[in-house]
């Protein structure tokens, strides 16, 4: 029964697209009264089209609810507009501006992000990452979780495209973006130096984490270059379980001869310590790597080494943009700034130290 005169003796709508059918950009350039190769170029966001006629042709997939079927363009050019993200964890507030920004560089270029997490198990990451390769993903942002990628030189041999962030690859030379942690963290135990510490302990994730060991490094660089001790009892790598951080803060304070300062290694160990140190009987100055939310609304406010972690996910989806373009100079190793931040916990005075000689620093 025809619908209220809406439907013609062809089947047609009024619009012009045939009902039961999928509009295509044909009908998307009759009703907006141009050329196919005119929509072609807005569809794709192609240059040489003036505003006035951009804004028609945008108005008729409006009104015919045109969607771009990509089936033959991805055959074409043998891509799938598809990229993959490994993280460590999606939980960690860390990686949440990072796989932000590598969705937004992915959607300028047209692409689709499929994100995954490793749970920083080095089987997991690599199930994910062959998955992904599987799926035909055309290039692939890693934060590694393991230590051998030489499971991946296939891949990469074959042409995917594949960029390693916040931490280096193991075993195999590509592309890499990281942020200066060495130089981060000996800054931030220097400042804690130049505020008069001595007894400064170090808390951070575990040692065989590239970030966590280059962290470790800079606090004993601090240390030595300032000519000071660093006892076996003032280093406690380990888990980011808050019971373990709880523990290894609570043994560092007590004693004889407490620390007077803490550096620790990333921001699921500041907020531990910041509890630890709420309920301390003394003021203990804290320098933490990473910044977090309302770390400048404690009392004190939490001075920080804080990294870009939306720079970091822009940087490397940039990298391996410029890769599937057909960049094929050398793998790049590119390292970004660390910015220390005082906020007020770190320029705290020691106290209980009687060998502190402040006026010597």
């Amino acid at each position: 029964m025809p619908d209220s005169g809406r439907t013609t003796a062809r089947g047609h709508r009024p619009d012009g697209a045939r009902y039961g059918s999928r509009p295509t950009m044909k009908d998307v350039a009759a009703r907006a009264g141009v050329g196919l190769k005119t929509v072609s170029r807005v569809v794709n966001g192609e240059q040489g089209v003036s505003p006035e006629t951009e804004q028609r042709v945008h108005e008729a997939i409006t009104a015919l609810g045109f969607r771009r079927n990509d089936s033959a363009r991805i055959l074409r050019k043998g891509r799938t507009a598809s990229i993959g993200l490994v993280l460590e964890d999606l939980a960690d507030p860390f990686y949440a501006p990072l796989s932000r920004a590598v969705e937004e560089v992915a959607r300028a270029h047209g692409a689709l992000l499929i994100n995954g997490s490793s749970a920083e198990d080095p089987e997991r990451e690599r199930e994910l990452v062959l998955a992904l390769c599987a799926r035909r993903v055309d290039g692939l942002v890693i934060v590694p979780a393991g230590h051998d990628h030489r499971y991946l030189e296939p891949e990469i041999a074959a042409g995917m495209a594949t960029v390693f962030v916040d931490r280096p690859p193991g075993r195999l030379d590509a592309d890499v973006v990281l942020s200066e942690n060495f130089a981060g963290a000996r800054e931030g135990v220097a400042h804690l130096i130049a505020h008069g510490h001595r007894r400064i302990g170090f808390i951070g994730d575990q040692a065989h984490i590239p970030t966590a060991a280059e962290r470790l490094r800079g606090y004993e660089a601090a240390m030595t270059e300032a000519g000071l001790p660093v006892l076996p009892g003032w280093v406690a790598p380990g888990s980011t379980d808050a019971a373990r951080v709880r523990a290894d803060a609570t043994r560092m304070l007590a004693g004889d001869a407490p620390v007077t300062a803490l550096f620790t290694g990333n921001n699921r160990v500041t907020v531990t310590a910041v509890r630890v140190l709420a309920g301390h009987a003394h003021p203990v100055a804290l320098v933490g790597f990473d910044d977090f939310e309302l770390a400048d609304l404690l009392s004190p406010p939490v001075s920080v080494v804080a990294q870009d972690p939306a720079q970091l996910g822009r940087t490397a989806a940039e990298l391996l943009f410029r890769r599937l373009e057909g960049a094929g100079d050398a793998p790049r190793r590119v390292a970004l700034p660390t910015r220390l931040i005082p906020r007020g916990s770190g320029e705290l005075p020691p106290v209980g130290d009687p060998d502190v000689r402040t006026a010597a620093w």
